[in-house]
């Protein structure tokens, strides 16, 4: 027998820790090579850990809810030898460790075990899955191929988001939610009915799970409030109708409303630096950069929200590239862990789907979220230097919702009224390039 360090390993360039979501086996439990272990959360992004080894699990060294660097242990395995080749290798032990000379030459993959005990432990199965053509293929997506009964030919076929065309769990996931949409009659893949047929059961996919628990737990830990204030923007839409062809011939970039809104965010987070703030225990943690999360809503209808780092120093065209382009790449499974992280405020677009108003749920730990409403043409009181007046205007609803243990109701109104303001007094003068 033979003793093994299961690590947190590293999931992507800036990713140095990793939150410990759920353990899917318990001490005691058998587990099989590329079978998954635990769920590891890195900021907004859960992925499953697989075994890379089988064995027995014999200690579990970090807890749910537990934060863990990468590279340190946590969990003891305890895997199975060949007693036939620990008998031969016995009399040689000074001179060969039983480890073959393929394996010892192999380069170091930053496996999620490393051997404590018995060298001979490491088996073939440390080295790559690959498919009769030479692809390389993660535990994580053979894993997740052999639930949905994906073949490794069909698996061959996938397209690759990935370095060198490797299938990501993204890409294998989108795979299964299209081969599920094209083939509705398909039994495999058919959900679960009711005896009277007027009921179906459709089991959650991966992602949605993860969405359910991060929403039931910002509501768990903070206290929601929202505040609601109506822009006019008429300006704004005249301004992005003169300029929204121009900006599409000349740098071949969609002008939508969403960087527009944003950069008035970004100039009241600097006006109220209080609202760019996070919660841990009984301490504010003031941010002094500000990354704004933009929701973006996915073909498989899930969500996922991409960060704009450093959305201060950008001027508008910049706001306008990093939206198309994290949009765009969201859509397509092509977003990295490090898009993903890192966020001190959100931006939802309610408005883009005919919605006037929502009352958003918080991404957590950042402390508030703005819903920008659906832009509507109202009748509106126009004040003049002549008196009031009746007009055509084009209206939308803000709604801030944040956390009300750290945000009071007249900050968090203060700052949703700011940022009507900055969009109501927007500079028509400018140009978007």
């Amino acid at each position: 027998m033979a003793l093994v360090e299961m690590v947190m390993p590293k999931m992507g360039e800036s990713v140095m820790e990793g939150t410990i979501l759920n353990w899917l086996k318990n001490v005691g439990d058998k587990i099989e090579q590329d079978e998954s272990v635990l769920e590891v959360a890195t900021d907004k992004v859960d992925t499953e850990v697989p075994a890379i080894q089988g064995g027995i699990i014999k200690e579990i060294l970090a807890k749910k809810g537990d934060v863990v660097q990468v590279g340190r242990p946590i969990a003891i395995i305890e895997t199975e030898q060949d007693a036939q080749t620990e008998k031969k290798s016995a009399p040689d032990e000074k001179k060969d460790s039983g480890i073959s000379e393929e394996v010892k030459k192999a380069p170091d993959k930053n496996e999620s075990f490393q051997s404590v005990k018995d060298a001979g432990s490491h088996q073939a199965s440390d080295k790559p899955k690959h498919s009769g053509s030479g692809r390389f293929y993660s535990p994580l997506v053979l894993n997740i191929a052999q639930t949905e009964n994906i073949s490794r030919s069909e698996l061959d076929r996938i397209e690759g988001s990935g370095k060198d065309n490797r299938v990501t769990k993204n890409d294998i996931l989108q795979y299964v939610a299209d081969r599920s949409a094209s083939k509705p009659d398909d039994v495999s893949v058919k959900p679960a009915r009711s005896a009277n047929g007027n009921v179906e059961i459709i089991e959650m996919d991966r992602m949605r799970k993860m969405i359910a628990e991060r929403m039931v737990e910002s509501k768990r830990i903070s206290p929601h409030v929202t505040s609601f204030v109506e822009a006019d923007v008429t300006n704004i839409v005249h301004w992005r109708n003169k300029w929204k062809n121009q900006l599409m011939e000349k740098e071949n970039l969609a002008l939508t409303y969403t960087p527009i809104f944003i950069e008035a965010v970004i100039k009241s987070l600097k006006d109220y630096p209080f609202v760019n703030i996070s919660v841990d225990g009984d301490k504010i943690i003031l941010k002094k950069d500000i990354n704004i999360g933009i929701a973006v809503a996915l073909p498989n209808n899930n969500l996922i929200v991409p960060v704009i780092k450093n959305a201060d120093r950008l001027n508008l065209l910049g706001l306008t590239r990093q939206v198309n382009d994290l949009a765009k790449r969201a859509r397509a499974n092509k977003l990295t862990p490090d898009d993903l992280s890192g966020g001190t405020y959100t931006v939802s677009n309610v408005g883009s789907f005919g919605n006037v108003m929502g009352t958003p749920i918080i991404v957590q730990p950042q402390a508030a979220i703005l819903a920008l409403g659906a832009v509507q043409k109202k009748p509106a009181v126009i004040e003049t230097p002549q008196g009031d007046t009746l007009g055509i205007r084009h209206m939308m609803f803000l709604s801030h919702s944040y956390d009300h243990r750290v945000i009071d109701g007249a900050l968090g109104g203060m700052f949703v009224r700011k940022v009507a303001d900055y969009l109501e007094n927007f500079d028509v003068s400018r140009k978007p390039f």
